[in-house]
């Protein structure tokens, strides 16, 4: 959620947008075009990159007109400004030009920031843009957009809708709006399951897939992309561990058809099928290998270790080293 300063007029002469996130960098855009547009129909925008701006294009753009007609000019990536630019943008600031609102996009970091100060100073209005790396910051993200639309969701459906959508800001924006054109009523964990908790899902059982079938590079491949993309390890521990029983509950079972197996065993039959392809490589050592491998990655992820990750890949690559026992005699 972008954060702004006491200064929250969207047609303040200077507008501040800081961080690395690109939907709270758009939106803070949208919003100084969307009050400049209420204000003005024929509000000209000028949306440029830092290249864009070259020595002497900030002077002309905000000249005076004629017909003295509001402008928006945006500049984005500001901190990559030339330094002949970055003094044309601090001459402005000590005197800008009314009708013309000025938003400077800045990355919030060491490069440029001479810039950013001389902005602060000059009273910028400042609406915070970070990048959302903690689950819990995307977590009351999707619950500010449901309240921005009018609607509600319980905490569960909040965080099955992070699991499953992962860590694009985006994407957890759309399935918000979705959601709230879709569902009538309030929204549960139910509803957010039937529309998504399978992407998180499949992405969770291929990195069990992988790992019990001893294919470890494809398996720590599937896993980084899956943490990469936000998913749960709450939910890949849980996945590890069905693959792994299910290989242990196969092997123990008696022989017969995948139906009656399946009714053993509480599988599905098409489940029983890749699970005997699965488990060629299996010795019961080696099962009971990997379920403690799954057991401290769980116990890694749930806080009894630094680096859930890490935990992940140490058990993804016991399993898959365990799978291969008995290619190993």
């Amino acid at each position: 959620m972008p954060r702004k300063t006491a200064n929250d007029d969207p047609l303040a002469p200077l507008t501040l947008a800081v961080g690395q996130e690109d939907l709270l960098l758009d939106r803070a855009v949208q919003q100084v075009v969307a009050a400049a547009r209420a204000a003005d129909a024929d509000t000209d925008v000028r949306d440029l990159t830092s290249d864009q701006l070259q020595p002497g294009t900030l002077a002309e753009l905000t000249s005076p007109s004629l017909f003295a007609e509001r402008k928006v000019v945006v500049v984005r990536n500001a901190q990559d400004l030339s330094a002949d630019s970055v003094k044309d943008v601090k001459a402005y600031l000590g005197a800008p030009v009314e009708e013309i609102t000025l938003v400077l996009l800045h990355a919030g970091g060491a490069k440029g920031k001479g810039l950013l100060d001389a902005a602060r100073k000059a009273g910028a209005r400042e609406v915070a843009c970070p990048k959302m790396t903690k689950p819990a910051d995307r977590l009351a993200f999707v619950r500010s957009e449901f309240r921005a639309l009018g609607r509600t969701a319980t905490p569960e459906a909040s965080q099955t809708l992070v699991d499953a959508i992962g860590s694009d800001l985006r994407e957890l924006a759309s399935a918000v709006t979705q959601l709230a054109a879709d569902v009538e009523g309030n929204i549960d964990e139910a509803v957010v399951g039937r529309y998504y908790t399978g992407r998180a899902e499949a992405s969770s059982f291929t990195v069990a897939d992988r790992a019990v079938e001893g294919r470890t590079a494809e398996a720590l491949e599937a896993l980084r992309w899956s943490l990469s993309t936000g998913v749960a390890p709450v939910l890949i521990t849980s996945a590890l561990a069905q693959g792994v029983r299910a290989i242990g509950k196969l092997s123990s079972a008696r022989g017969g058809r995948p139906a009656d197996l399946a009714r053993e065993l509480g599988m599905p039959p098409w489940k029983i099928d890749r699970v005997r392809q699965q488990m060629r490589g299996w010795t019961p050592d080696g099962v009971a290998t990997a379920l403690r491998a799954v057991a401290l990655a769980d116990a890694g992820v749930k806080g009894g270790g630094d680096d859930p990750e890490y935990a992940l890949e140490k058990a993804v690559v016991a399993i898959a080293t365990a799978a291969r026992a008995r290619q190993g005699r």
